[in-house]
């Protein structure tokens, strides 16, 4: 990936020379010229194309402002609330995220979405045990993370 973004500006840089015009637009023309042509020419690169590791960092992160905003919706409701009818606890995630990044990032997406807080993770990385304010089943709420922050960050990095 790093050789591609490099080979890329190099594509732009060179666009300007060409070009014989050194300002930001002729940059931009030349990396979206560079995008095109090492999108044709992939398959000499052993490397999948850097573009789609960017997009699914980009869907990483809307998924993470999506449950910022749901979750946060949910704390007012719960804030608001006459009586309290909530059920705190701990619960154990099992992980299948492997890599000291990978766990640290989901232990800190969601301690990050309010409501839930990473306490801590296991020796060997298999269990990550979560705080919630509010738990109503404790296999839906570890789908839940499953599904969403855990599935994304394997997109991500694998």
């Amino acid at each position: 990936m790093p050789f591609q973004i490099v080979l890329n500006i190099i594509i732009a840089v060179m666009w300007m020379f060409l070009s014989e015009t050194y300002n930001f637009s002729t940059f931009a023309v030349g990396y979206i010229l560079g995008i095109f042509l090492l999108f044709i020419m992939r398959r000499f690169v052993k490397r999948p194309f850097y573009l789609n590791r960017v997009w699914k960092v980009t869907l990483l992160i809307l998924l993470f402002i999506r449950e910022l905003i749901m979750s946060s919706i949910d704390i007012v409701e719960f804030v608001y609330k006459k009586e309290l009818d909530n059920r705190p606890g701990i619960f154990a995630l099992p992980l299948e995220v492997k890599s000291d990044w990978e766990v640290t990032l989901l232990a800190n997406l969601i301690s990050l979405t309010p409501g839930t807080l990473s306490l801590a993770v296991s020796d060997n990385h298999d269990v990550l045990y979560i705080h919630a304010m509010d738990i109503p089943d404790i296999e839906s709420s570890i789908s839940d993370i499953k599904n969403t922050f855990e599935k994304a960050i394997m997109e991500v990095t694998r």
